[in-house]
């Protein structure tokens, strides 16, 4: 991986937020990527339940003031940023107060999912892309973790198709049990639909389940992970009928080669 520029794009992450299978994995791949030369940028939303004064979370001027478009609302862009001092890597965060100053991550205190997730991870994707292009970085891999970024795919290959600076970027998505019941906003189609993106590429999407909206992601990407051991079946069998590569589930103590072999023989080649 020397020298190779992998981009990760995840909902959450260790320690910012607490320790799962997604939060888990999106620590420990950049990690495993970083230790073995890679360069390496990190994006989350910016939760209001993380600790920013612990964390040292600071606002980046220069990538911030920005306003992104969501379903004809302009809605400011705030880059935040922190350091993990013991591994060396810089988390970059994506933050709005109307989306992500409530203290807690996707559901409230009931465990109802919020009724505007769907236009947090719009602008979510949307605001990963923007700031990457502020950096002028052209990522050779971007990995995705967590169904918050799960968009980035569909953005990445339909919005901004003509961005030269991804041309040569290759997507895998990390696919998880961790998602969530029930289903987002019914309008989330029609939202996407606003950023001319046709029909077709979204048509899960007339049922925002967790199901559906990875299956969109898995369309939009070149090679997908199973990160899961016990994965949704019809996830399963969806993914079971891809022409593209696939690695299977690796647990957490043995999935570093694997992944750095997956990388540089499958995606990269």
């Amino acid at each position: 991986m020397t020298d190779k520029r992998v981009l990760f794009v995840a909902s959450e992450m260790i320690p910012y937020l607490p320790e799962n299978e997604v939060s888990s994995m999106a620590y420990e791949s950049p990690r495993m990527v970083n230790d073995r030369g890679g360069q390496i940028r990190i994006f989350m939303p910016r939760f209001g339940n993380i600790n920013e004064r612990r964390h040292q979370l600071h606002e980046v001027i220069r990538l911030s003031g920005m306003n992104l478009v969501i379903n004809d609302m302009d809605m400011p862009l705030i880059i935040k940023v922190a350091s993990i001092p013991k591994e060396r890597i810089q988390v970059y965060f994506i933050d709005n107060e109307e989306y992500f100053k409530r203290k807690a991550t996707f559901t409230d205190e009931d465990g109802n999912l919020f009724p505007d997730n769907d236009e947090r991870a719009i602008f979510f994707a949307k605001g990963v892309v923007e700031t990457v292009k502020k950096l002028n970085w052209s990522p050779d891999i971007i990995h995705v973790h967590g169904w918050m970024a799960s968009l980035f795919p569909l953005y990445l290959r339909r919005y901004y198709s003509d961005e030269p600076l991804f041309a040569d970027s290759k997507i895998v998505t990390s696919v998880y049990n961790k998602g969530f019941k029930g289903s987002l906003d019914e309008k989330m189609i029609d939202k996407i639909k606003f950023d001319g993106i046709d029909h077709e590429a979204v048509a899960p999407l007339e049922n925002p389940t967790y199901p559906n909206l990875i299956k969109v992601a898995v369309d939009h990407s070149d090679a997908v992970v199973v990160a899961s051991e016990d994965l949704n079946e019809e996830l399963k069998e969806y993914i079971d009928k891809l022409s593209k590569p696939v690695l299977p589930h690796m647990s957490i103590y043995e999935f570093e080669e694997a992944y750095h072999e997956f990388y540089e023989q499958k995606v990269l080649s």
